[in-house]
């Protein structure tokens, strides 16, 4: 396997792997190789999305490496979010924005553990329509990533303040808990919708 090649496998890992990203040991332990040499293909690879202005950038953080958008294309992103036809959010993703929303600042293991499944695309995706952003990282090990919302989301759901946001219901039976879920889901989605509504028909 040429260098060219271990980039190629690299890029490939680091964005299936997302934001849990991978470490040197891991991706050593993957393409079945020495750190050194992982080490050397990582340089590579970040010199050369630097050098060829891609839309990606790889980074280290806590450990681990991640490919992530570039600070100076969010206003792009905003757009995109802004553009008709892009501006919908899909049940899984609104569900995961409702936890956030009400639950923030949290982690997506705690997000998982509320909905039941894997978020990491839904998170993805708010993350892409500026929906919600890193707000900091978790005590303890593996310092995980803390999820809040952004003054997009209030924009996009005409909110002043998170204050706003439709009152859930006073009691929750833990005996319940899928059925709690559904309509903490349901309730959240018919109050951005009505918000949203509202504020479309003034405009």
């Amino acid at each position: 396997m040429n260098l060219s090649e271990m980039k190629g496998i690299i890029e490939g890992l680091l964005f299936v792997a997302g934001e849990d990203g991978l470490t040197e040991e891991q991706l050593a332990d993957i393409l079945k190789v020495e750190t050194e040499t992982i080490q050397d293909a990582i340089n590579d690879l970040k010199a050369d999305l630097k050098e060829t202005n891609r839309g990606l950038q790889l980074m280290e953080i806590a450990g681990s490496y991640q490919l992530t958008t570039k600070p100076e294309h969010a206003i792009y992103f905003q757009q995109l979010v802004e553009t008709p036809g892009h501006t919908g959010i899909s049940q899984a993703a609104l569900e995961t924005l409702a936890i956030i929303a009400y639950k923030q600042p949290i982690t997506r293991v705690e997000i998982e553990e509320i909905r039941g499944v894997k978020t990491e695309k839904a998170i993805q995706t708010l993350t892409a329509k500026l929906l919600i952003k890193d707000v900091g990282r978790a005590e303890g090990s593996g310092r995980a990533i803390l999820y809040g919302t952004t003054k997009e989301f209030l924009d996009h759901f005409g909110l002043k303040s998170l204050k706003d946001l439709p009152p859930l219901p006073d009691q929750v039976d833990e005996g319940m808990l899928d059925e709690d879920a559904d309509l903490f889901f349901k309730k959240f989605e018919e109050g951005m919708d009505s918000m949203f509504n509202e504020d479309t028909n003034k405009n």
